[in-house]
């Protein structure tokens, strides 16, 4: 194991006991802020069996982080992809920024970690991955849930002029994203907040999404969704009848009226939990998506 940091954080102990005996490395991980400071993020890379060269993708963590109290959707993820040939990077966008407990219940401005910030971790994630000779620089995807299913379509809209930030990166980026249950009302692109205009990816997008979502509505990923694909862009949808947000959780369904939400009335109060066949499913869906993109 190679070690690039003096402490491990809570949650990638947790990784780590989770993906088991893959080569596993800290670091640290230098982003771009929009004024041109450069800050230090902390990262975990997972490194599959074998020689190389893999195919990557980046996991894009949710509103609970990496912490004592993620949601542990992060290293199910990466234990599937590590599993199957793919050296996994994970941002750490929380911890260092003021916020190791995650965001979705604070009260703080979240402003330094909104996901419209976060797309420079994605983009400086994917920077790194390509200095490294074992990966396939050409074929590297993107991935979240929730808060980072938001950055994920957000890091995936095309710019409305080259001359927008993160421009070029987003026209040479991620070869395919997968977005688990985003916030889909918001402007990206040209996409508004309204639920109207038209979504724009730059490669191929999948949504995967829980039916009975309160936190973050089916509804609209599938009007973002049907405005790209009616345009031509390849973005597909798949809703879960039953399913719940984070439905790819290892916990119980429950409510917690402390949540952040938006589409709640008050704008608190969300409903989180698994759905063992939803999960099963949506590791099929990811891993067929991927295969056909990444390699």
């Amino acid at each position: 194991m190679r070690n690039r940091t003096l402490t491990m954080m809570p949650g990638l102990c947790v990784l780590l006991l989770c993906l088991g005996a893959n080569a596993e490395e800290k670091l640290s991980l230098a982003v771009t802020a929009a004024n041109g400071s450069v800050e230090q993020i902390p990262a975990t890379a997972f490194r599959p069996d074998g020689t190389g060269s893999f195919p990557a993708v980046v996991i894009m963590h949710d509103c609970s982080g990496l912490g004592r109290g993620s949601s542990g959707a992060p290293a199910r993820w990466a234990r599937e992809l590590v599993a199957r040939g793919y050296y996994v990077f994970i941002p750490d966008s929380f911890s260092t920024r003021g916020f190791p407990g995650g965001v979705c219940t604070t009260t703080a401005s979240r402003d330094s970690v909104a996901p419209s910030r976060r797309i420079r971790d994605a983009y400086a994630a994917l920077a790194h991955l390509r200095t490294l000779p074992e990966i396939d620089g050409r074929h590297v995807g993107i991935m979240g849930g929730s808060h980072g299913g938001s950055t994920t379509v957000t890091a995936m809209a095309a710019p409305l002029r080259d001359s927008e930030p993160l421009a070029q990166e987003k026209h040479s980026g991620f070869a395919a994203a997968v977005a688990l249950y985003p916030g889909c009302a918001a402007r990206m692109g040209s996409w508004h907040a309204d639920l109207t205009g038209t979504y724009r990816p730059v490669a191929p997008l999948l949504v995967l999404i829980g039916e009975k979502d309160d936190w973050t509505p089916a509804e609209h990923c599938l009007r973002m969704i049907e405005s790209a694909s009616t345009a031509g862009y390849p973005a597909s949808i798949r809703i879960y009848p039953g399913a719940h947000h984070s439905f790819d959780s290892a916990s119980p369904v429950r409510y917690v009226a402390a949540r952040n939400n938006a589409n709640a009335p008050g704008k608190h109060g969300a409903t989180t939990g698994g759905n063992p066949e939803a999960w099963a499913d949506s590791i099929r869906e990811v891993m067929t998506f991927f295969e056909d993109r990444l390699h």
